[in-house]
């Protein structure tokens, strides 16, 4: 005997029911609370659920469709971190130098910037990183690039193989 898993009950022949697109086995009375998973279909079908021979023909055709929209353009898929520029692991000293250098207090600074001055003490001591807006604020008032988009870095790197490819040891910066 099984255990019917909606309501507890005994029963020697539990059907598969899904339920909140889940598939449960339950007794006779439970299986009105879902939709019965055709077990003979699921093997021969080419998606794991289907409720029904009219829905799996055409979830099966919908999964079809999507899958191949979504791999068709073959490659890694692109993220909104791609195009995101990161932020200098010394920003902290970067803004507090640029500050000093125009000879601003914190206060005076957030004030220019229309910013609280805890943010430009947080800021200073490396305990927060500026957001997007912050930062093009900082960057415009201090006169300062606090991104490694396309720092100095890359015009210094001159690098290339003999067979015009570039290799690991081309990019790679050894720590002395």
């Amino acid at each position: 005997m099984v255990q019917c898993e909606m309501c507890g009950a005994e029963t020697a022949s539990p059907k598969t029911v899904k339920v909140e697109g889940a598939e449960l086995d339950v007794c006779d009375d439970c299986a009105d609370f879902g939709t019965e998973v055709q077990t003979q279909d699921t093997s021969s079908s080419s998606t794991k659920y289907s409720t029904s021979s009219s829905s799996s023909s055409s979830s099966s055709s919908s999964s079809t469709s999507s899958s191949s929209s979504s791999g068709g353009g073959g490659g890694r898929r692109r993220d909104m971190f791609d195009e995101m520029d990161e932020v200098v692991t010394d920003y902290d000293d970067r803004i507090r130098t640029a500050r000093e250098s125009e000879g601003l207090t914190q206060e005076e600074l957030a004030n220019q910037l229309n910013e609280k001055a805890s943010l430009i003490r947080k800021l200073e001591r490396g305990d927060v990183l500026p957001s997007d807006k912050v930062q093009r604020k900082l960057e415009k008032a201090l006169d300062i690039t606090l991104s490694e988009g396309g720092s100095a870095d890359d015009s210094e790197w001159s690098g290339g193989s003999s067979t015009g490819g570039t290799t690991l040891g081309d990019v790679v910066k050894r720590k002395d």
